[in-house]
């Protein structure tokens, strides 16, 4: 039986996500550079991570409003949205097809689909990463950016250290998501095959 193809990732998704994953991976190689700075051995000069760190975030913030305003006006935001009725036992499903059930040639208990193309795990976690994780990591980026806006003091704490630290923590589990995210793509009879579909915009089912 041939391939079956599934248009599910129109061109400015494409775009979208590659740009972001540029933006993202340059993101955390400075972060990674300036939290662990070390005069005389330095992944990137402090002052020039610091630079392409401002630059790279700026620009994810641009991003990500383009790509909350195309999830508003496309029907690519549906495919978020989670329905709480049997969500449990849904993501147990799936949770007991990715930890055996793929290495048994099991078949998918959620097959993509038009209306479904994630998932019930890869949608809580997107969910969780671009409607949570992302803003958070937004707001404490801008507010690093322009310090005088944190408050002084937190419970007689550093408004500053409490907002970097939260915002590295936010960055490390993006950093977290953005491995288990290359990992489940390779998940598959062959394991270039969802990268395909993100350039060519097409699943392909067997």
């Amino acid at each position: 039986m041939g391939d079956h193809k599934l248009y599910l990732y129109p061109i400015w998704l494409r775009i979208w996500h590659a740009l972001n994953a540029i933006a993202i991976i340059i993101l955390i190689v400075t972060g990674i550079s300036m939290q662990y700075s070390n005069p005389e051995f330095a992944i990137i000069q402090f002052d020039m991570a610091v630079l392409l760190h401002n630059i790279a975030g700026i620009f994810t913030c641009i991003n990500y409003i383009f790509f909350i305003v195309f999830n508003g006006i496309t029907a690519n935001g549906k495919a978020y949205a989670i329905t709480g009725k049997g969500l449990v036992d849904r993501l147990s499903r799936q949770s007991k097809y990715y930890m055996t059930g793929y290495f048994n040639g099991e078949p998918k208990p959620f097959p993509v689909s038009k209306e479904n193309k994630f998932n019930p795990l890869q949608k809580v976690a997107y969910v969780v990463a671009m409607y949570v994780l992302i803003p958070l990591l937004v707001i404490t980026g801008i507010a690093l950016l322009y310090p005088e806006v944190i408050l002084e003091n937190v419970l007689k704490v550093s408004g500053i250290k409490l907002t970097a630290l939260l915002h590295a923590s936010l960055g490390f589990l993006i950093s977290m998501f953005l491995v288990i995210h290359i990992y489940v793509a390779s998940v598959g009879k062959h394991p270039l095959r969802n990268y395909r579909s993100i350039v060519n915009g097409y699943h392909e089912e067997q």
